[in-house]
């Protein structure tokens, strides 16, 4: 199981944009062949910025590479891009020990 974490960085008068985008874009990327999950979130506080992690799992790294050369996130990204105030920043990563609860 592979977990993609992606932080980005928008400014605050972007960050509607960018949750109707993922809205609109949720589904398809949960449902791409291996994903098993996605999730947005979003800091607590924020000012003239606003910052966001995706969230997403992988079966595999082969899975989450196809979907990295996908005509889906190739859009998504673009247009994502385009919101920006910072670099993003993203990792690829392996749990090594977990609890949650419900």
């Amino acid at each position: 199981m592979i977990i993609r974490l992606v932080k980005m960085t928008f400014h605050a008068s972007n960050a509607q944009a960018f949750e109707t985008l993922f809205r609109e874009r949720h589904a398809k990327i949960a449902g791409f062949e291996g994903c098993t999950g996605v999730e947005l979130l979003k800091e607590m506080e924020s000012n003239d910025t606003v910052v966001y992690f995706t969230r997403s799992r992988w079966i595999d790294d082969e899975d989450l590479q196809r979907y990295r050369q996908s005509d889906l996130f190739k859009e998504t990204w673009e247009k994502t891009k385009a919101l920006f105030a910072g670099k993003p920043e993203a990792w690829s990563t392996k749990i090594v020990a977990s609890q949650f609860e419900d």
